[in-house]
């Protein structure tokens, strides 16, 4: 955790050239690309105080908080892409985001901790659940998208409606999920919970530099922390501004398209510090929490993140429906049909692992050469 905690404090360097960049007209490419950088550590920051105030709220209003705020990063990113008039890099971002964790952050989990341990086992029951929820997301970013196809001439602000209707169903189901997890069925969770807090809690304790050899870990510091979380929130949401108003100008010097920037790029962005929770505790041959976080984090995006967007949007006047490319469906399709295949048996190998990881080189290949085949055809 040292090395991890000496990459996060270096490139918080990133943040004063990139505001240098951007006042010094150093070109739209360095200011993306120092910008993206300097998300990387805030988000990281963000995550760790809300863990920290998490633990002085208590659990209740801790997993609500953590069930909140988990997403953080990515939403406000979207939210400036979407005042900012780019509501098909927020679509698209949105569906790499739930490809990105299902296919990426839990495939390099299974993969490496496969490596460690020959087999990995998690809660198959908690898996099953998810499996449902997700399979429940599917359905609603695919019907808005079928009513448009099978429609002549179906009015924009019809599908307006249409889309903050499901998004309150939505945000309904993912209420309802928590209360699930965090009253109901909590039992279904216990499996690993003493472990995992106290895996959690010398992270945090090495994080900020403590040295606990035995001691009791303090209680954390509530303004302190509520502090930290303030001043990354703005430097977040100043550094997407960067991010965002770059982002056309920048790809396209790059070669890349909007629609491979929002799938890949910018859920890797916003989702740098839980990929590496998720693979670190996956090498402790802590898969529940992997799982948890890789899974819960997709169901937060589908259920939760994306709603928002919608309802801001239509708030904003900037009509955010849900009416997606149907080739962005397929690929979120695809990553929950073999992520719910995969994880139904509540067991993992590096195999498998490479299985995820394959899907999701080749959903970035598609992506990637996606206009190219347009244009030929």
């Amino acid at each position: 955790m040292a090395a991890k905690k000496l990459i996060f404090y270096g490139l918080l360097v990133f943040i004063p050239i990139s505001i240098a960049a951007h006042f010094l007209h150093w070109g739209s490419v360095v200011v993306f690309v120092t910008a993206a950088i300097a998300i990387l550590p805030l988000a990281a920051w963000m995550g760790t105080a809300t863990e920290e105030i998490a633990v002085v709220a208590g659990p209740t209003l801790g997993g609500l908080m953590n069930a909140t705020f988990g997403n953080a990063t990515e939403l406000i990113i979207a939210l400036v892409a979407l005042n900012a008039g780019l509501v098909e890099v927020v679509k698209a971002s949105l569906t790499g985001s739930i490809i990105g964790n299902l296919l990426l952050v839990m495939g390099l989990s299974m993969f490496l901790g496969g490596l460690r341990y020959k087999e990995q086992e998690f809660q198959p029951i908690v898996a099953r659940v998810n499996a449902s929820s997700m399979n429940l997301a599917v359905i609603a970013l695919l019907l808005p998208t079928a009513v448009e196809f099978s429609s002549n001439g179906l009015q924009a602000s019809i599908m307006q409606v249409f889309s903050v209707a499901v998004a309150f169903v939505l945000i309904g189901v993912y209420l309802l999920t928590l209360l699930f997890s965090m009253r109901t069925h909590t039992y279904l969770y216990d499996a690993g919970i003493a472990e995992t807090e106290s895996e959690l809690e010398l992270a945090d304790a090495n994080l900020a530099g403590d040295n606990l050899e035995g001691d009791v870990v303090h209680k954390p510091n509530l303004w302190l922390w509520t502090g930290v979380l303030l001043v990354s929130t703005l430097l977040v949401a100043y550094e997407s501004e960067l991010l965002v108003e770059t982002l056309e100008e920048a790809t396209a010097q790059l070669g890349l398209t909007a629609l491979f920037t929002g799938v890949i790029l910018l859920p890797i962005v916003g989702n740098a510090a839980e990929h590496a929770t998720a693979v670190t505790v996956a090498m402790k041959n802590k898969m529940d929490l992997a799982v948890s976080v890789a899974v819960g984090s997709s169901l937060q995006i589908a259920l939760f993140v994306a709603p928002v967007l919608v309802i801001s949007g239509w708030v904003l006047g900037k009509p955010m429906d849900l009416n997606f490319n149907p080739f962005e469906l397929v690929a979120v399709a695809v990553a929950v049909l073999i992520t719910n295949s995969i994880s139904s048996d509540g067991r993992s190998n590096w195999l498998e692992g490479t299985l995820l990881l394959a899907t999701y080189v080749i959903l970035g290949l598609a992506f990637y050469f996606h206009p190219v085949l347009e244009t030929v055809t």
